[in-house]
């Protein structure tokens, strides 16, 4: 008869904590998000406005003061 307390059974737990893989595409991401931000806010996307800044405008005053009551 066999003793069970004699038997060992060895129970191995592997923890899955990756290889860094997520890490780098999540700096990735960051460093193209910054990137494309510079280049919308700052860089030469910044000024993509197409209107003439020179605005000419005539405004013609009255000649005669208004009338006081």
């Amino acid at each position: 008869m066999s003793d069970q307390h004699d038997s060992h059974e060895t129970v191995v737990v592997k923890d899955g904590g990756g290889s860094g893989m997520t890490a780098i595409v999540a700096i990735l991401v960051i460093v193209l998000l910054a990137a494309g931000a510079w280049y919308l806010l700052l860089g030469p996307g910044a000024n993509s406005d197409t209107t003439p800044t020179d605005v000419d405008v005539n405004v013609e005053l009255p000649s005669v003061a208004p009338v006081a009551s």
